[in-house]
């Protein structure tokens, strides 16, 4: 179970967020600074309790209209070794000391623990509390059951979302599943047709509204 603690981060995330989502290719400039806040998400717990999981959506309201990103994140006490180009940044924790913050498409444990969560085998987390299920996030999973430990991945940035093409291990999973995240949001978005799974959940809009959306879509590419 992760711990949630009450304290600071310097810098916080949505400052470095700031700093880093300019350079993604999904993102949608505005010619200005992102103006961001934390209008949702979820977390997951990693089973080592070693790697702090977060699905982040910070909303930037620097544009004409507000653009709302989903950003999943890991928290990692040491650098994960040959992710260099997936560190957002570094930061001091009030009670852990100082986090390697990574972009999570890029992290195996992240990537394990979210096809744990489409096949039922992990459970969504409050962003905010500890040891409390969060029963907004659904889960839909039609497909055969696939392995989740011992994940490789290659990660390819669209205009709106990242593909993971996991390389699952063990000889009961197929060869390589695609793991489609959205990242650019959208209220109403729909699964595709060909979807093996998908996980869904809310935010919100600077104005109080509420909104739902797929996060996550799982497909099976082979055996």
């Amino acid at each position: 179970m992760a711990i949630i603690h009450n304290t600071t981060m310097t810098p916080t995330k949505l400052e470095l967020l700031a700093t880093w989502l300019p350079t993604r290719p999904w993102y949608v400039g505005t010619g200005r600074a992102p103006e961001l806040s934390r209008t949702g998400g979820f977390r997951l717990d990693d089973p080592e309790g070693e790697v702090g999981i977060e699905f982040l959506v910070a909303t930037d309201e620097s544009g004409p209209a507000p653009v709302s990103y989903h950003v999943p994140l890991s928290y990692r006490g040491a650098p994960l070794e040959g992710a260099e180009q997936a560190l957002v940044g570094t930061s001091e924790h009030g009670v852990l000391g100082r986090r390697w913050i990574y972009d999570g498409t890029h992290d195996p444990v992240l990537v394990a623990q979210l096809l744990a969560l489409l096949q039922g085998r992990a459970e969504p987390q409050a962003q905010s509390r500890s040891d409390t299920p969060d029963p907004s996030v659904t889960v839909r999973f039609t497909g055969t059951p696939v392995a989740t430990g011992g994940v490789r991945t290659t990660v390819t940035d669209g205009s709106h979302d990242t593909l993971v093409t996991v390389h699952a291990t063990g000889t009961a999973a197929p060869s390589s599943l695609n793991l489609r995240v959205r990242r650019v949001l959208e209220p109403g978005a729909t699964a595709p047709a060909d979807a093996t799974g998908h996980v869904t959940t809310g935010w919100r809009s600077p104005d109080g509204g509420e909104h739902r959306g797929v996060f996550a879509a799982l497909h099976r590419t082979g055996s």
